[in-house]
């Protein structure tokens, strides 16, 4: 009998490597285990290629399995894509652009966008979600969102990346705190206090600035809490547990008893940057594109 692949075998074959486990995996597919070790056996005879290291105690991607599990990855989320943006073309509209942010795009970049989606290109649908910078590379990569924004230097080469929104940086305090607008002289005043900061692995670049403006001040900052949310930052900051830097934008939104004073002379500035998928064929993403960049999109 002969067989040939189908997209049967890469959905049983994604299930596998997903859950590194025959007997979920064929639980999650609704099929018997051996049943699905005979198709994934069946998958690497046609493809002439190993895709499991199996013992009796664990199952382990090779490295075509690796790749293959990237691959499959988008594939199936470009196909889910594409049945979504059908439906949305066949109801009138244009189809759906996919959007990540860090919580500071969503006070003035991200919604000036919206609205001028909204004026411009009103038959195409909006999606957001709210990520770390590493959570939308990856997202964008795999093509479960369209575009992100994010505060990155570099990004992997098949990636585009363009600033869109350069803001200044503000010191949080308590209410209460003895230094305000008139009497704060620079930011080696802050040299015994204890810092708040977003944790590194969630933004390395607001990491490493807010460690370089106190280094130009004569001070490595004592950090004693980290965070991946505002709120929860000045939460601590309002509860006397330390103080925080955070790029200006992000004091609108929250009412809190903080305080926050712009640090206006120092050279640091806080960059939110757009990126996107170079070969991305959403038909949405052009129009999105140009509000954001202009003339900038095909340079």
């Amino acid at each position: 009998m002969s067989y040939q692949l189908e997209l049967r075998h890469f959905r049983y074959f994604l299930a596998v490597a997903e859950e590194l486990h025959y007997r979920k995996a064929a639980e999650k597919l609704f099929i018997s285990q051996p049943g699905l070790s005979r198709q994934i056996k069946q998958m690497e005879e046609l493809l002439g290629v190993q895709l499991f290291e199996r013992t009796k105690k664990s199952v382990l991607l090779t490295a075509a399995g690796s790749y293959l599990k990237g691959e499959m990855e988008f594939l199936f989320n470009h196909l889910a894509l594409v049945q979504k943006q059908l439906k949305l073309i066949g109801d009138g509209a244009s189809g759906e652009i996919r959007i990540g942010f860090l919580g500071s795009a969503i006070q003035n970049v991200v919604p000036q966008l919206l609205l001028q989606l909204s004026k411009s290109h009103p038959d195409v649908k909006t999606s957001l979600e709210e990520l770390n910078n590493n959570a939308q590379v990856n997202a964008v990569l795999k093509d479960t969102l369209d575009i992100g924004f994010v505060r990155l230097e570099r990004v992997p080469k098949n990636l585009r990346i363009r600033p869109v929104y350069e803001d200044t940086f503000s010191l949080v305090l308590p209410i209460s705190h003895e230094l305000n607008e008139n009497n704060f002289k620079g930011v080696q005043a802050l040299a015994d206090e204890d810092f708040i900061l977003f944790a590194q692995d969630y933004s390395p670049l607001y990491f490493s600035t807010v460690m370089s403006i106190c280094e130009d001040a004569g001070f490595t900052p004592k950090v004693s809490h980290k965070s991946v949310h505002a709120q929860t930052i000045f939460k601590l900051v309002e509860n006397h547990l330390g103080i925080a830097i955070v790029p200006t934008a992000l004091q609108y939104g929250f009412q809190m008893d903080v305080k926050f004073i712009e640090l206006k002379k120092i050279p640091q500035r806080a960059t939110l940057s757009v990126i996107w998928k170079e070969d991305n064929r959403n038909p949405a993403l052009a129009p999105c594109m140009d509000l954001l960049l202009g003339e900038q999109t095909n340079g």
